[in-house]
């Protein structure tokens, strides 16, 4: 009889991502970028086939996908090396020559999509002002450009045009929090909310005609809700909310006249149907837990980018008045069956203060467990852990490790007030619920207060520098992945668009120079004393290499057991699967050291 070994970890680092993805107006071909030859390329797949082929061979992560409607070409932005400075190209939709279209050294561009008629590509730059960006209009025949929109005193992203393209929609971004929609029509900007205080966003916008638009906002609310602006006569009217979800994404079907509304609530994602005639509601069961990109095509078909804790990315497919999904990729670990890997389970516990703090534990199983769990501070820090597939976390648990990821204080999915409390607090109020969490495990008998470990990325990697600083005892071993070190050379070093939201986000460096040395991990070396592994990629431009620099030369002065891992070609994350292959097991190979 043929028997075979249990899966092994290498099986899970080849797991593959998908970026993003675009299907054209016909739906006869759909592209997708995906690093299924081990970087990231856009590929395509001529529906109903579902066998992919190869369009790109750039080697490089994709920055949006666009579709000429006549079929001649696509426009696609493409990044060097995780730099994010991603510049525009056409590309034939059979895969071919890249042609530079927009391209300048050193800025980014952003957010590309097409006219009608695919004669004029509408984007957002930094390439004329670096700090408040502008957005341009580019004549593919002519080859003239127009700026559309300035921005001033905010980050301003273009987000699309009214149906015959006489007005511009656009957000400026001043906070995570604060993010106010505005049109421009007639030379006049149009504010969408009837306010710009209190502090509120809008995450979501869409012309459903010249006049009218719906939108998604917390304007005097704490969740985010559906409302709807008119732009002749200015009024502002709230539709619906859903209580306890947060709305974050907004598509327009033109032809059925409704709109599909994805909301988050804590760790998942929900997905709706909204008749703008009826005003009925009708809730759609998603594949997965949750939505990353939804597509509505001129049929009314869906197309769907998704994941859950033990599904990774894949696109699926609903047409219009069915109730099924078809998956059209087929993303797993290979040769482990889903039910072979871990869901999490949902945890809730009272921080220091009292506050209710949400949880994820992912559980090793019973005969595999090394009796050890991970802590694991989420990025962001405006972000959450949610049901999400990472490999990282399945191959450790498949290894044994437990996982512990809480949403702590300023994550999403809670209402504006909960995620605005780390602002000017990167370092006291998410700490502590990070070890109160920890308290809370220990006391619940989900962990041994001996046998806990400690890893992290961007805010995470800075968490987890900043509780090793300063709750040392708790860990034996500690991971930091492009950690910021020094809130002050930080809030200097990020990109220059950022700059404008670092004082609410993180602090004024003068007014707020006690408290930020305070939150600074680089203030606490001496209570580094634990082993630590730091990961950093040299062309990260949200955390820079000399963040991870300057902790790993201080400790080593130090007599710090520090170990560090540099990649020349990668930034603010794995964009080529051997890079993070290499970290994954580095990581295994160095917790694996202290059990």
């Amino acid at each position: 009889m043929i028997t075979f070994k249990k899966p092994d970890v290498e099986q899970f680092f080849r797991t593959y991502a998908i970026q993003d993805f675009s299907v054209n107006h016909d739906e006869s071909q759909l592209i997708f970028s995906t690093n299924l030859s081990g970087k990231f390329n856009l590929w395509a797949m001529d529906l109903p086939n579902t066998f992919p082929y190869p369009l790109t061979f750039i080697d490089q992560s994709s920055h949006g996908i666009a579709f000429d409607k006549q079929g001649r070409y696509v426009v696609v932005g493409f990044d060097k090396d995780g730099d994010e400075n991603a510049q525009l190209y056409a590309i034939p939709p059979k895969g071919g020559e890249l042609k530079p279209l927009r391209v300048q050294e050193g800025h980014r561009h952003m957010g590309p999509f097409l006219s009608k008629d695919g004669n004029r590509l509408y984007y957002t730059s930094s390439k004329d002002d670096p700090t408040y960006l502008k957005a341009y209009c580019y004549n593919l025949e002519t080859e003239e450009e127009v700026v559309v929109v300035d921005g001033d005193s905010a980050g301003t992203f273009l987000v699309t045009t009214s149906p015959e393209e006489k007005s511009f929609l656009y957000v400026k971004h001043f906070a995570n929090t604060y993010a106010l929609a505005y049109v421009k029509r007639d030379g006049e900007e149009i504010l969408l909310t009837p306010e710009t205080e209190p502090q509120h966003t809008v995450s979501g916008a869409i012309f459903v005609s010249e006049e009218e638009i719906y939108l998604i906002t917390n304007y005097m609310d704490d969740m985010s809700y559906l409302a709807k602006f008119n732009l002749n006569s200015k009024e502002f009217t709230k539709v619906f909310s859903k209580d306890g979800e947060d709305f974050t994404e907004i598509k327009f079907d033109k032809e059925r006249n409704a709109l599909y509304l994805v909301t988050s609530k804590g760790v998942e994602d929900f997905l709706y149907q909204f008749d703008l005639q009826s005003g009925n509601l009708t809730s759609i069961d998603t594949p997965a837990s949750i939505v990353e990109k939804l597509v509505v095509t001129e049929s009314g078909n869906l197309y769907l980018l998704s994941r859950s804790a033990t599904r990774p990315f894949n696109i699926y497919k609903k047409e219009v008045n069915e109730s099924n999904w078809e998956s059209l990729t087929n993303y797993g670990v290979p040769g482990v069956a889903t039910e072979d890997l871990v869901e999490p389970e949902v945890l809730s516990y009272a921080s220091y203060d009292g506050l209710e703090i949400e949880s994820l534990f992912f559980k090793a199983k019973e005969e595999t467990s090394n009796g050890h769990v991970i802590l694991w501070p989420h990025g962001g820090p405006q972000a959450a852990e949610r049901k999400q597939f990472r490999s990282l976390f399945q191959f450790l648990v498949n290894r044994g490790y437990s996982i512990f990821a809480p949403n702590f204080r300023g994550s999403t999915g809670y209402g504006l007030k909960f995620t605005k409390m780390i602002e000017g607090d990167w370092g006291y109020g998410p700490r502590l619920d990070n070890v109160a969490g920890l308290e809370f495990l220990i006391n619940n008998g989900f962990a041994d207060r001996d046998k806990i470990l400690l890893m992290g990325g961007s805010y995470g990697g800075y968490m987890a520098l900043l509780l090793h600083g300063r709750h040392a005892e708790y860990f034996k071993a500690v991971v930091d992945i492009f950690g910021p070190s020094d809130l002050f050379s930080f809030i200097e070093s990020v990109p220059e668009h950022w700059k404008p939201i670092m004082n609410q986000w993180v602090g004024d460096p003068v007014k707020d120079r006690e408290k930020l040395i305070e939150y600074s991990p680089i203030t606490y070396l001496n209570g580094m004393v634990k082993p630590m592994l730091v990961i950093q990629g040299a062309m990260d431009p949200r955390v820079v290499k000399a963040e991870s620099d300057k902790i790993v030369e201080a400790l080593q002065n130090n007599d710090g057991n520090v170990e560090y891992i540099v990649l020349d070609d990668e930034g603010h994350g794995f964009s080529k699967k051997e890079n993070e292959m290499k970290v994954y097991r580095a990581v295994l190979e160095f917790f694996d050291r202290f059990i």
